[in-house]
């Protein structure tokens, strides 16, 4: 048995996604909390060059992130082997969409499987979730268990993995990853969005010193320093917020001329003291030695190009995750999100699309639930047409 250590943060969603996954395959691991152990989180910056987690070490293998795919790959002994598996819907994605898919699946009596590699997908990442119906305040992983949770009394099955291929048609779908096949009457695409990168020099080189995309794992890294959140939007705002938790100064820079949070949230942000919001600037570059020092930016704010920072966080919007149902012949539009109907319903039959991944206008937790939710009614219908 392989010897796996994870270094991790107790508020840490992908530090939880992960441990989840190790329990799943079960492997037994020691945890860490180097939030409260400088110690530990010394030697996890000593064996990763790292400032943010997840970091696991598996028998001296280190892997930064969270990363299913290496993660099995390395506790795999079968490494040859594909595990089949058969499904009236195979939904691709486990966030909220697909969850909320799968519930409703399941409750239509149809067998029901769903494959994702981020368990919760990224509303997980939220702090603190006040406009879905029925919950007044609730974190994104709260929100995502309990859909998740509802799904399975359901008879659902859910599998942490990454579907890399789907081909065939209504009746014969043939969806593969790295170690398993799954064949489906149907399949519903529900896999959600990446975070946007700046692509400017140094991002690379210092993400994870530095660099970061998530408030709530990174955060407690920068307790009483100075950082700062890129983007304009809801989400930058509430980044912001979480941060003045931990650092004594947060900027928000923006390339517009004025934030557009939700009207509550650009309250809060302004009457923190501890934000200061920089607006029709860009950062084009990243700088620093071991660690982020400071960012140059595209115009002189207090008489300089470079601000001092220990930390930046990004939050300036997502890119879809439509390649494999792209390569399959789905239809897109020109940002490259799947094309549906009314009805979920793409331009294959038997395929169907929910979630951040679709082209709907307007992209909140509640509405990519209810598209998930029509999307297995249309299956549901489909099935039932063909006998």
């Amino acid at each position: 048995m392989k010897k796996v250590i994870i270094y991790s943060t107790p508020q840490c969603p992908w530090c939880k996604k992960t441990k989840k996954l190790l329990s799943e395959i079960g492997v037994d691991f020691t945890d860490y909390d180097v939030s409260s152990d400088k110690d530990k989180a010394n030697e996890m910056m000593k064996k990763s060059g790292q400032n943010g987690v997840p970091v696991l070490d598996i028998d001296g293998e280190i892997v930064v992130g969270y990363n299913p795919e290496k993660i099995k790959e390395l506790l795999s002994e079968n490494k040859n082997e594909k595990k089949e598996y058969s499904c009236d819907v195979l939904i691709i994605g486990s966030g909220v969409s697909g969850l909320a898919a799968a519930m409703y699946s399941g409750r239509f009596d149809l067998k029901t499987i769903v494959v994702g590699d981020t368990p919760g997908g990224v509303i997980t990442l939220t702090n603190e979730i006040s406009n879905y119906p029925g919950f007044k305040n609730l974190t994104g992983t709260e929100l995502a268990d309990k859909i998740r949770e509802h799904a399975l009394e359901y008879g659902v099955e859910i599998f942490t993995d990454k579907i890399t291929k789907v081909s065939g048609s209504y009746g014969n779908f043939i969806s593969e990853s790295s170690d398993s096949r799954f064949l489906s009457k149907t399949v519903i695409f529900a896999t959600g969005t990446k975070a946007r990168k700046l692509n400017v020099p140094g991002e690379d080189d210092f993400f994870g010193r530095g660099v970061h995309t998530c408030a709530l794992c990174d955060g407690p890294f920068y307790k009483d320093k100075t950082v700062a959140v890129v983007g304009g939007s809801d989400s930058a705002a509430k980044e912001a917020l979480l941060l003045t938790e931990y650092a004594k100064k947060v900027y928000i820079i923006y390339r517009g001329e004025k934030i557009h949070p939700e009207p509550i949230n650009e309250k809060r942000v302004k009457e923190n003291q501890k934000i200061e919001i920089i607006t029709n600037t860009n950062i084009v570059e990243i700088k620093g030695e071991k660690n982020v020092s400071r960012v140059v930016l595209d115009r002189e704010y207090n008489g300089d190009n470079e601000l001092k920072l220990d930390g930046l966080f990004i939050e300036i919007g997502h890119i879809p995750l439509s390649y494999v149902a792209e390569q399959m012949g789905v239809l897109l539009n020109e940002k490259n999100e799947i094309k549906i109907n009314r009805n979920s319903e793409t331009n294959i039959e038997g395929v169907f699309a929910a979630g951040d991944v679709v082209d709907s206008a307007f992209k909140q937790a509640i509405t990519g639930v209810a598209e998930g939710v029509t999307a297995a009614w249309s299956a549901y219908q489909l099935i039932s047409s063909k006998g």
